[in-house]
């Protein structure tokens, strides 16, 4: 008779605790899998360019403005604002009345801005952001006609950024 009540003291699996804990590791495996897939279809890193042969082709041209810039004995520094951006510029012979200024995120391009500065006196441009600027940039200053270009960093909130021949 004490087989027979012990079997009816046997409860239904999904009643006892084994079968749940054992369930949960391969179900929070699941859970995350389908985290990791909505990450990587929802957010694009942008890190790899389609013509990033081409890419490494410019560099002699990116080198020889630099070196056009060096003999112009060009310099600059940028002020930026919450809305505008304020450069000054130094160098020998006479400066442009134009200039394009490129402030490059360095993972998401989404996030860079190109904006052309305009000569309000001598050597002094100012244009307007898109964007208020926040975090680490690189800022690249260039004429319109891609003969020169000068570079900096800005990082974590700067205000005052010092532009060389890079």
């Amino acid at each position: 008779m004490t087989t027979l009540s012990d079997s009816l003291l046997v409860k239904p699996w999904y009643r006892e605790p084994w079968p749940w804990l054992l369930m949960t590791g391969p179900f929070i495996v699941v859970i995350a899998g389908f985290c990791t897939l909505w990450l990587a279809v929802k957010s694009d890193d942008g890190l790899v360019a389609d013509d990033y042969y081409k890419r490494g082709l410019a560099i002699n041209q990116t080198l020889s403005r630099a070196t056009r810039a060096e003999q112009l004995t060009l310099g600059g520094r940028v002020e930026l604002g919450v809305d505008t951006v304020r450069l000054t510029l130094s160098g020998a012979g006479v400066l442009p009345e134009t200039l394009r200024l490129r402030l490059v995120h360095p993972t998401r391009a989404i996030d860079d801005q190109v904006l052309e500065v305009r000569a309000v006196s001598p050597g002094v441009y100012k244009g307007a952001l898109a964007a208020p600027v926040a975090g680490r940039r690189v800022v690249m200053l260039e004429d319109m006609a891609k003969t020169w270009r000068l570079a900096g960093e800005a990082k974590g909130g700067a205000k005052f950024i010092a532009l060389t021949p890079q």
